[in-house]
C-alpha cells in the first residue's frame, strides 16, 4: 500500500524557517514533489526531486528560500523552508509519481500519489 505521509508544518513568524518531511512507502516512484494551497487558490508547485535525488527544481516564487532534498537510505524527502513570507501559508502536500515523463514535473495531474499535507501558518 503506498502511503506518503507529511509532518513537520505549524506556526512559524515571518522570516523564520521550517522543514517539512515527507515518508513515502509501499514502491519506488520516479519523481516526488512538493506542493501547496492556500484558501481559495489553486493548487501551486513547489519543488521537485528524482527518486535518486540527483535532479531538482524549485518554483520561481520559493527558489533560493526553500531547498527540496531526499534521503534515500529512509525514503524521505524534505522541504526546507528558510525567509518565510506570509503568502507561503498554505496547506503542504507531498505527491509522487510512477513514471518520469517531463522535467520539471509541475503539473499536479501528473502525480498518482499524495499526501494528507500539513498546514503551514506564517504570521506578520
Amino acid at each position: 500500500q503506498v502511503q506518503l505521509v507529511e509532518s513537520g508544518g505549524g506556526l512559524v513568524q515571518a522570516g523564520g524557517s521550517l522543514r517539512l518531511s515527507c515518508a513515502a512507502s509501499g514502491r519506488t516512484f520516479s519523481r516526488l514533489g512538493w506542493f501547496r494551497q492556500a484558501p481559495g487558490k489553486e493548487r501551486e508547485f513547489v519543488a521537485a526531486i528524482s527518486w535518486s535525488g540527483s535532479a531538482k527544481y524549485s518554483a520561481v516564487p520559493v527558489r533560493g528560500r526553500f531547498t527540496i532534498s531526499r534521503d534515500n537510505a529512509k525514503n524521505m524527502v524534505y522541504l526546507e523552508m528558510n525567509s518565510l513570507e506570509p503568502e507561503d501559508m498554505a496547506v503542504y502536500y507531498c505527491a509522487a509519481k510512477r513514471s518520469p515523463g517531463s522535467w520539471p514535473p509541475s503539473a499536479a495531474i501528473e502525480y498518482e500519489y499524495w499526501g494528507q499535507g500539513t498546514q503551514v501558518t506564517v504570521s506578520s
